[in-house]
């Protein structure tokens, strides 16, 4: 199996596709590791993005190498994931007609291999004209760490929710330092925090902005995503250069940043959130 086009996935024993998972690339979902937005993802992977999307059917051939099959039936992919998450056994196998693209490699990481078969390797440099997929870096902070970050987040809200205080949110009194002496005798662990603190409040009002500039200039397709959530909120998702956004249109938001490694910043709603959620939302793209 090589190539990227339908004549070159071949269906003969030796280059029949083991499938051992698949995942849907629609503007409304998609692997958030492989970028910010639906068109960079499909960069990504060298595919135009089709506004219909795309299913990746993930697996190896008989000699054991890794191959992603691209498939435009979505609905075939989307069954399928939707059986498995079930628990139910369901068979994925793409008619050659569906086929867009054969890739060498896997763009995500794949926890299990075929039986019978050699272990998973990248297809020989002779039988495909592109260097083979690999997952994105994981491993450090980084982008790709950072939209893994908020999707976990997205998946586990109680989780997170449960542990901010609402009270952090509420405006202190005397929140202005008093100037003279009263400053001047902070200790360096508490200037080193305020000072933190300050960071973290201009990277939230920074991402906020540019949020806020989406709904006046939309984005790429796919970089505010809207998804359902308890009663009737919705679960937003929002990315854009060096950030991530997750929400709860009745609740609160989390920010993470590339320049704050690890950290997690909560938005309490205020005055200007809920607005800015709800116009969000009303843009964003959401399932069919």
């Amino acid at each position: 199996m090589a190539g990227t086009d339908e004549d070159a996935v071949a269906t003969g024993d030796d280059d029949a596709l083991y499938v051992l998972t698949a995942v849907l690339l629609t503007p409304a979902k998609f692997p958030s590791v492989l970028g910010d937005d639906y068109p960079e993802a499909c960069a990504t992977l060298g595919l135009a993005p089709l506004a219909e999307g795309y299913g990746l059917v993930l697996g190896q051939d008989g000699q054991g190498a890794r191959w992603t099959v691209v498939i435009d039936d979505v609905s075939l992919v989307a069954v399928a994931i939707a059986s498995w998450d079930c628990g139910m056994e369901h068979e994925l196998s793409p008619d050659e007609r569906t086929v867009v693209a054969a890739l060498p490699g896997w763009p995500l990481e794949v926890a299990v291999s075929t039986p019978g078969v050699p272990a998973p390797h990248d297809p020989s440099a002779e039988l495909t004209d592109r260097p083979p997929l690999s997952p994105p870096d994981t491993t450090t902070w980084g982008p790709a760490q950072r939209r893994l970050g908020a999707d976990e987040i997205a998946l586990q809200w109680a989780v997170w929710r449960e542990q901010i205080d609402d009270g952090e949110f509420a405006p202190s009194e005397g929140a202005e330092d008093a100037p003279g002496d009263a400053q001047d005798s902070r200790s360096q662990d508490e200037k080193e925090g305020e000072d933190e603190k300050a960071v973290n409040r201009a990277g939230i009002r920074r991402v906020l902005a540019e949020a806020r500039s989406y709904v006046d200039a939309p984005p790429p397709l796919g970089r505010v995503r809207s998804s359902f959530a308890t009663g009737d909120a919705r679960t937003l998702r929002a990315d854009g250069p060096g950030w991530s956004l997750v929400a709860r249109t009745d609740d609160i938001a989390f920010i993470l940043l590339d320049e704050e490694p690890g950290e997690v910043l909560p938005v309490g709603r205020g005055p200007e959130l809920p607005g800015l959620l709800e116009a969000l939302d009303k843009m964003a793209v959401r399932p069919s």
